[in-house]
């Protein structure tokens, strides 16, 4: 394969803190399902999906054009906060297909354009509610690049970029942090009725159902129900994170529909647009709605083209379950080929980890994952590393991925890893 390369302009104008064109040094052009395309015309199957944001793939057709015909018709592109018949027919459309069947009576912020902006507002809110300043977050969390946001993030080096103390949270241990069958939140649950705990009474627990950023971790089921059961005792808001984790990743809409719980609020981004373009919303208990008119707002909060794609993805996708049923299945599938290579490469201590379509497979070093995904990207397969070490090899193809390019993918990736553990053997 003839490898394009960016432009010396490209790489010399834009600052050093770009970081997946080093991964993948290619200028890309196009994207159609789950492929793109450099310059030159080499196809890479995409197994990264814009970090999550396109889990319906790039340039849906189905959506491209309802986005095409809303622009040709010069509707309004943006509005701040204002009424528009685009954000009408979101809400309508969100509330019909995806709130009420599931029971839940959440009121929609649209707090800007990103997920570190839905989680500001997230504890923003949880703070003007309780009146509290801590925040509970867990190990290897990730919730955005913000100040806010950061301070519940456990990367070292994500928060050392903030080059400010990140005061007001407080990290707990996360679902089998210790290896083990331990309960590792009843350690905070001590601590909230010791009285010399030392732990100020949190406005909030953060937690994302499964930690994408740090490393494919994924909570049990009975945990996240005893986590939000151990919040209503004790008058904690819990905030479910699922930006990433979120619209179908792991089956459901939701990612927490699963562990049958329903979080005080949610946060959502990154697909809720269908199309990759900048959206988010922070839904809250109506209890919660507290804030004055203009008292949490943005500029970028009324993206209306983000508003056509969404209610259009809702409609196609999410009006039955099929796509739910062929996320879990293809899900499966990748659990039972990660086995394989579990237990084919035993004395290297391969695990797989994950949950619908958001699958990892560990490797004893962020090196040897790193070579993995090295050689995948060489043979026509985009896929990242991720973890405290980034030690997992991460997979996050689009739901809508095709029978063909699913199979390719997976093909590509399995022999990445014989290629890098056989060399490494001799």
């Amino acid at each position: 394969m003839t490898i394009t390369s960016p432009t010396t302009t490209t790489t010399e104008l834009e600052s050093e803190v770009r970081s997946y064109s080093r991964s993948w040094p290619v200028t890309f052009d196009r994207a159609v399902g789950a492929t793109m395309y450099d310059t030159d015309g080499n196809p890479y199957i995409d197994f990264f999906a814009g970090a999550g944001s396109l889990n319906y793939g790039h340039n849906n057709p189905a959506l491209k054009k309802v986005l095409i015909d809303y622009l040709a018709r010069d509707g309004v592109v943006h509005s701040l906060d204002m009424f528009t018949a685009a954000r009408d027919e979101f809400l309508t459309t969100f509330a019909d297909t995806i709130l009420r069947p599931r029971g839940l009576d959440h009121k929609v912020v649209f707090p800007g354009p990103g997920g570190a902006n839905a989680v500001e507002a997230a504890l923003k809110l949880a703070r003007k509610v309780t009146g509290r300043e801590s925040v509970i977050s867990f190990t290897n969390a990730f919730h955005g690049m913000t100040l806010g946001a950061l301070s519940v993030t456990g990367n070292a080096m994500k928060r050392g970029g903030a080059g400010v103390p990140l005061v007001h949270a407080t990290p707990m241990p996360y679902d089998d942090y210790f290896d083990g069958d331990v309960q590792d939140f009843l350690y905070l649950e001590r601590l909230l009725t010791d009285s010399g705990g030392g732990l100020n009474q949190p406005a909030a627990v953060i937690v994302e159902t499964i930690q994408g950023e740090g490393g494919i971790n994924a909570a049990r089921a009975e945990w996240l129900r005893n986590l939000a059961g151990l919040c209503k005792r004790h008058g904690i808001l819990l905030i479910v994170d699922d930006i990433q984790m979120g619209c179908g990743r792991t089956g459901g809409f939701f990612s927490f529909e699963e562990a049958d719980i329903v979080p005080d609020i949610i946060t959502l981004s990154k697909s809720i647009s269908g199309y990759g373009l900048p959206m988010a919303l922070t839904l809250v208990r109506p209890e919660l709605d507290i804030w004055e008119p203009g008292e949490h707002n943005g500029t970028f909060r009324g993206f209306n083209p983000a508003f056509v794609t969404a209610t259009e993805a809702i409609r196609r996708y999410w009006s039955d379950d099929a796509l739910e049923r062929s996320t879990i299945s293809r899900g499966m599938a990748i659990e039972s080929r990660f086995n394989a290579l579990v237990a084919r490469y035993e004395s290297h201590g391969l695990v797989a980890k994950g949950r619908g379509l958001a699958r990892g497979l560990q490797f004893p070093s962020g090196e040897l994952a790193g070579r993995v995904t090295q050689e995948a990207f060489a043979n026509g397969l985009l896929v990242e590393t991720s973890g405290p070490g980034d030690e997992v090899v991460k997979l996050l193809p689009p739901l809508t991925i095709s029978p063909a390019e699913f199979e390719a993918g997976m093909r590509i990736l399995e022999q990445a890893v014989v290629t890098v553990l056989e060399n490494q053997e001799n």
